[in-house]
């Protein structure tokens, strides 16, 4: 596919005016200086439905046919996607079908129902349902609605470029996510030919997860390909292999893909939910992950894309325990000690000193390889960062104790 004209992502912001909401920046003071730039987030995890996906889905679907419509709709996805296509199905009369895996978070299942589509689980991964939605498009008629290989959804998600252009006359930088490639190349796409029509230039830099970054080793190659995927927080970012439609896109106007680590994003997690109070998921919140791991280079003044906000409040405590460990602010220590009154008041002395918060407490006679002259003491305790943390141990340490740190 050629790249989309401005006049087409035009037409598709005016086709969604009054389904989507234009979402808000806000100033970042922390990554700002950081950076060294002013950085701006775009809070589309406020978007209906909890992220961008509503733009592409809904343009798609009102470019259907009315022959089209009538035989319906069906999608894979394990969240954002789904309840996309459910609710611009909903808006337009079309009965929509949406496979998902059977590991879906919670909430993104009900809304995706709420929203008035069937579900059907199935797989462990989203592979399983995407190749049951083809099945299920090609026994019934149905309409497979893609969540990013298709030229109607990239325009559609091209639209969060307009606003960005509209709201932010010095953009400089737009730093985003890429699972797929449906966002970043309508974005690119956008920014690109506004920044074009006046002269200007404007980068636009992309962030995959480390465990599931399949557009490096694409773009070196020049044409996409799989890669062997391992899990990650970031499921929403967890595409083996680029859509044909945006890598073509991507590799003509996308100036850098990055990748982080989940540390990296449980650290960007934790940092928006303190600072920014947002709420957003990790595929969301890539493109922060990116500028505390130092791999942005801006400038200008920056816009990141927080893309979602759909995070199931178990994983996020998991991710926020996670994101506190990876700051150096939260161990679980194990301290072996000799069976003798005094040794657990001791220890607790100890880390009174270092002031150390202690959490928890596990104290046990039973354990693999202990002597019968020996206790495991177990203790998670809150730090104040790495340098912090270090000193607790060197503490523990100087007394004669032995700490290990145990994995969060």
């Amino acid at each position: 596919m050629t790249t989309p004209t401005l006049a087409e992502i035009e037409d598709a912001a005016e086709a969604l005016r009054g389904v989507i909401v234009r979402t808000p920046l806000e100033e970042s003071d922390h990554l700002s200086d950081l950076l060294g730039v002013p950085v701006r987030l775009k809070l589309e995890n406020l978007q209906r439905t909890g992220s961008f996906k509503i733009r592409g889905a809904t343009y798609r679907l009102s470019r259907l046919t009315s022959e089209e419509r009538a035989r319906g709709v069906v999608a894979a996805s394990a969240g954002n996607h789904a309840q996309g296509v459910a609710l611009a199905a909903q808006k337009l009369g079309i009965k929509a079908t949406i496979f998902m895996p059977l590991g879906v978070p919670v909430p993104k299942l009900l809304a995706t129902r709420g929203y008035g589509a069937e579900v059907i689980l199935d797989g462990d991964t989203v592979e399983t349902p995407l190749r049951l939605a083809a099945e299920f498009a090609e026994r019934t008629g149905a309409v497979l609605i893609h969540p990013f290989d298709h030229a109607d959804v990239i325009v559609g998600q091209g639209t969060l470029g307009l606003e960005l252009w509209d709201d932010v006359p010095d953009l400089d930088t737009v730093v985003l996510g890429i699972g797929g490639g449906g966002l970043a190349a309508g974005v690119a796409a956008a920014v690109k030919a506004r920044a074009a029509a006046e002269g200007r230039t404007v980068r636009v830099i992309g962030v995959q997860a480390a465990n599931s970054a399949a557009y490096p080793s694409s773009l070196q190659a020049g044409h996409p390909l799989a890669v062997a995927t391992t899990p990650t927080i970031a499921d929403g970012i967890a595409v083996a292999r680029p859509g044909d439609v945006p890598f073509e896109i991507i590799r003509e106007l996308v100036d850098d893909v990055v990748t982080v680590t989940d540390d990296d994003i449980a650290r960007a997690l934790l940092l928006l939910l303190e600072r920014a109070k947002q709420v957003v998921e990790p595929a969301g919140a890539a493109g922060v992950a990116a500028i505390l791991a130092g791999k942005v280079q801006a400038s200008g003044t920056t816009v990141v894309v927080l893309s979602g906000g759909n995070i199931d409040p178990l994983l996020l405590q998991r991710v926020v325990s996670h994101g506190l460990a990876a700051s150096g602010r939260y161990m679980t220590l194990q301290i072996p000690l000799p069976d003798r009154p005094g040794q657990l008041a001791r220890v607790s002395e100890l880390l009174s000193i270092a002031g150390a918060n202690v959490i928890e407490v596990l104290h046990t006679r039973h354990g693999q390889g202990l002597q019968i002259s020996e206790v495991i003491l177990q203790l998670s305790v809150e730090t104040r960062g790495t340098e912090h943390r270090a000193l607790v141990i060197s503490t523990l340490e100087d007394a004669g104790y032995t700490a290990t740190i145990l994995p969060d």
